[in-house]
């Protein structure tokens, strides 16, 4: 089901147990910042540790934050590389929309519709427990979903190109996420999450 006909950030699109906030397109040339982050991210495939065994994806990604900032997830501890100047601008606007401070930006490459994220929950020990985290979209639009843990209630959106979504408070602790995959899609997406590491 779609959830909203114009985007309103003051609404909380989960119907309980966490908030989400959609604000639509926030910023004015998204191709531009997609070409950038294409050309200055220092991309790599994204490996994970699934029963012991190393997994490479596809998606591609990369991770920037403050110095020495360590992350752990999948198994796999990452090293923040410093902040570049693209990173800092659309760190600087998400933050001044939002009203919250992020120490780092977890980055996800998807070349089309093939490639996607299953069922997940960004509960890793190293953010920052019911912290904000502000998922920033560019490139193709991609169908985004939520699922209750307990009563598996369901709810769909469509990230569109340029646009923000903050997910708030407990959401991670009661909702899966999801970016399903879609053969419709040829173009590429990249999306930022930025986040609160604790150390």
């Amino acid at each position: 089901m779609k959830l909203f006909e114009l985007a309103d950030p003051q609404k909380n699109l989960l119907p309980y147990d966490g908030e989400v906030n959609y604000y639509g397109t926030v910023l004015q040339n998204p191709q531009s910042y997609y070409e950038r982050l294409m050309e200055e991210v220092a991309w790599q495939n994204d490996q994970t540790l699934i029963f012991g065994r190393l997994i490479t994806t596809k998606r591609m990604v990369a991770w920037y934050g403050d110095e020495a900032l360590e992350y752990t997830y999948s198994g796999m501890k990452k090293v923040a590389s410093p902040w570049n100047t693209t990173l800092l601008e659309l760190k600087r606007i998400v933050e001044h929309l939002t009203h919250e401070t992020f120490n780092s930006c977890l980055l996800n490459l998807y070349h089309d519709g093939n490639e996607g994220m299953g069922w997940h929950s960004d509960a890793e020990k190293d953010l920052k427990e019911n912290g904000t985290i502000a998922s920033l979209s560019l490139g193709a639009e991609r169908k985004f979903s939520f699922r209750h843990k307990q009563s598996k209630e369901r709810i769909d959106l469509t990230l569109e190109n340029g646009s923000l979504l903050l997910m708030r408070g407990t959401t991670q602790k009661y909702w899966l996420h999801q970016l399903p995959k879609s053969k419709k899609i040829t173009r590429g997406r990249i999306n930022l999450t930025f986040r609160t590491i604790v150390f």
